[in-house]
């Protein structure tokens, strides 16, 4: 008990300390409630290579587009997704199932991301034909934690746009992302299933904010690392090395209220086999977005501080 607020009370030292830095750089929002809505469409992807034949078979998901609705104060967001039929994606999905689940939360300059993308449906594509698999099912759990060393650099203002960056800044962020993944390819066609497989990669990143005509920013900024996959395929255990890329590119406007833009991320997850047989992992996201940031209620403000002064989330 006494080892839990020790630490506690030193994250809370910390993170006062560092919201205490007052920047030219960038500007906050504690008293504004942000609302969101954005048309998104994200999926995570596999192909398996041969090493030897060069042959591959891709598992694409039946994408879906949704609508999205966000709420953000302070630290928390609420989210809210929705597939329409009437648009042209969502038309030919069938029985295809997409559940998406993302949370980024901000203790002084350390990062939080955490992700859950769980899907049915897919096409399954080789050299030889395309065909739909309505039955194939994905599960992926996982997240990344990162520490922004330059705190003038808003990973706010091109995340959840709480933030304003008001100048050009660029931050070295490096980063440990850890997945685990439940398939369930139960096909005849495929061969080399797989079962589980967790993924750990740590490696070096650099983000860099544009700021130009004092509303307009363009974000441009990669992460690269190294790791180790643990995967079971047909009741076999198998420890591979792992290498990851993840590119971000984002461009938009902001003011003190009203702000707009254009999200793109890719993250990539690759490992060889003893087999000879390559796993590529890859999550895409793109998004389009509007926002208008009102005043938040008195109660709100003060709950939200108290809540601040306990745990230390900023």
């Amino acid at each position: 008990m006494g080892l839990r607020v020790i630490l506690l009370l030193s994250l809370l030292c910390f993170t006062e300390f560092s919201s205490a830095q007052n920047s030219t750089y960038k500007e906050a929002f504690p008293d504004k409630v942000t609302l969101r809505l954005s048309l998104q469409t994200t999926s995570n992807s596999f192909t398996l290579r041969d090493k030897i034949t060069r042959n591959k078979t891709e598992f694409i998901p039946n994408d879906k587009s949704y609508l999205g609705l966000s709420i953000l104060f302070r630290f928390l967001e609420v989210d809210f997704g929705y597939a329409p039929n009437f648009l042209s994606e969502n038309k030919d999905n069938g029985d295809s199932k997409l559940i998406t689940f993302n949370i980024r939360t901000f203790f002084g300059q350390y990062m939080q991301t955490v992700d859950i993308y769980k899907q049915k449906g897919f096409f399954i594509r080789t050299q030889e034909l395309t065909l739909p698999i309505d039955d194939l099912k994905t599960f992926k759990i996982g997240g990344t934690s990162s520490y922004i060393f330059n705190p003038d650099f808003s990973f706010r203002a091109i995340g959840f746009q709480n933030e304003w960056q008001k100048e050009s800044v660029g931050s070295f962020i490096p980063s440990i992302s850890y997945y685990y993944t439940k398939f369930k390819l139960e096909d005849p066609i495929i061969e080399n299933q797989l079962e589980h497989s967790f993924k750990m990669a740590v490696g070096p990143g650099y983000y860099y904010n544009w700021v130009f005509e004092k509303n307009y920013i363009l974000s441009a900024g990669a992460t690269g690392g190294l790791g180790f996959n643990l995967s079971k395929s047909q009741g076999k255990t198998s420890l591979d090395g792992l290498a990851q890329l993840i590119f971000r590119l984002t461009g938009g406007y902001n003011s003190e209220n009203f702000f707009s833009g254009v999200n793109i991320n890719t993250q990539l997850l690759t490992h060889t086999s003893a087999e000879n047989f390559v796993l590529d992992d890859s999550i895409s996201f793109l998004e389009f977005y509007v926002g208008y940031r009102f005043n938040a209620p008195k109660k709100w403000i003060a709950k939200a501080d108290e809540i601040s002064r306990k745990f230390g989330i900023d």
